[in-house]
């Protein structure tokens, strides 16, 4: 099992803080460090200023939002990164949710497997320099009756296969994770509950006659070190009641529903109505501390290396850490930290 960083989204904290950050992940050997965009900063623009920061360590998307981009503008980002990169580059995709998809970037939230599988079909063929000509139900290309012709890739990228992540929650966004992609984006990843998620990875993987091949399972844990877990996931609660309650609407917000589905639907219920009524506070003190313990990394060294045991036997290929809190020197020891617990473990690579 190896270990990643994830930046979240950028301008959180400073720009010099987080470039001495991800210094310090490439020194100790993280494989990767990850940032997000939502309605804020872009992923791609990091991406590329990291690019010139850091010389080893791959610079991954977490997710770049599929509403946001054409595929092929997807496709062109991806190449443009890797080659600004030295090939270090790695595409997550994500449909986001329907209130960004919908109120930010005006695109409708149908079928969003469907599109999905379209989309990582287009990207594939745009990177791999072929002429783009698909005919699906969400993307023509060209467009029929009129004056395009299918195109291909004008610049020689690096590599011709870029690893392409999928965010995925729901039972069919997994299975089509395993069947299309290299790796998949987990959040309030359980070991306990990764067996059923997993499954429905597996038999994507399976249906595409790729039962063995390598694919990345990388979930984001908050992180943070200390004596006692319950000061430790107070910090978390916040994170976790704003996904649970309040990213998405109450008929649909996929991580109410795997909340639900790992057993916490009472609590979900809770704190969705809190946080919808915006009782924020009390949204985040409904948040169970066994939930906040299960999808996280909080607590003393040796406690974490345990955790990390059950994270490997589970399944989990690499950790996608998130730094909770702290100063610039106490976030670098976190990290090291971290790759201490991984080496006590003993399931590091």
């Amino acid at each position: 099992m190896r270990l990643a960083l994830n930046l979240g989204y950028w301008g959180l904290t400073s720009d010099s803080d987080n470039v001495a950050v991800i210094l310090e992940a490439e020194r100790l050997g993280y494989t990767s460090v990850w940032t997000a965009e939502a309605y804020g900063n872009d992923a791609a623009t990091v991406l590329a200023w990291l690019a010139a920061k850091t010389t080893t360590i791959e610079l991954g998307s977490g997710i770049f939002q599929i509403p946001g981009r054409s595929p092929a503008m997807a496709a062109m980002t991806a190449a443009t990164i890797d080659t600004l990169s030295g090939g270090r580059f790695r595409l997550g995709l994500g449909v986001s949710g329907p209130q960004v998809s919908e109120g930010w970037h005006g695109v409708r939230f149908d079928k969003p497997v469907a599109r999905t599988r379209e989309y990582i079909d287009i990207v594939r063929l745009a990177l791999a320099r072929e002429r783009v000509q698909y005919d699906g139900d969400h993307y023509v290309l060209p467009l029929p009756d009129g004056p395009g012709k299918a195109l291909k890739m004008i610049i020689h990228p690096i590599r011709d296969y870029v690893p392409i992540y999928l965010a995925a929650i729901g039972p069919k966004n997994l299975e089509l994770a395993g069947e299309k992609c290299d790796g998949w984006l987990a959040i309030f990843y359980d070991p306990e509950f990764a067996p059923e998620l997993l499954a429905s990875v597996n038999a994507g993987k399976e249906r595409a006659g790729r039962a063995d091949a390598p694919f990345d399972v990388m979930p984001t844990m908050p992180v943070i070190i200390g004596d006692s877990v319950e000061a430790c996931a107070e910090p978390i609660r916040g994170y976790a009641a704003l996904y649970i309650g309040g990213m998405g609407s109450r008929e649909q917000n996929f991580y109410n529903r795997l909340a639900c589905r790992m057993g916490f639907e009472k609590e979900a219920g809770e704190i969705q109505d809190l946080y919808l009524d915006k009782k924020y506070a009390e949204a985040a003190a409904a948040v169970p501390l066994d939930f906040i313990d299960r999808t996280s990394l909080i607590g003393p060294i040796d406690r974490i290396a345990d955790r990390m045991q059950a994270l490997a036997a589970s399944g989990v290929t690499t950790v996608n850490v998130s730094s909770y809190g702290g100063d610039l020197d106490e976030r670098r020891a976190t990290l090291r930290s971290l790759a201490e617990a991984l080496e006590k473990s003993g399931v590091g690579d």
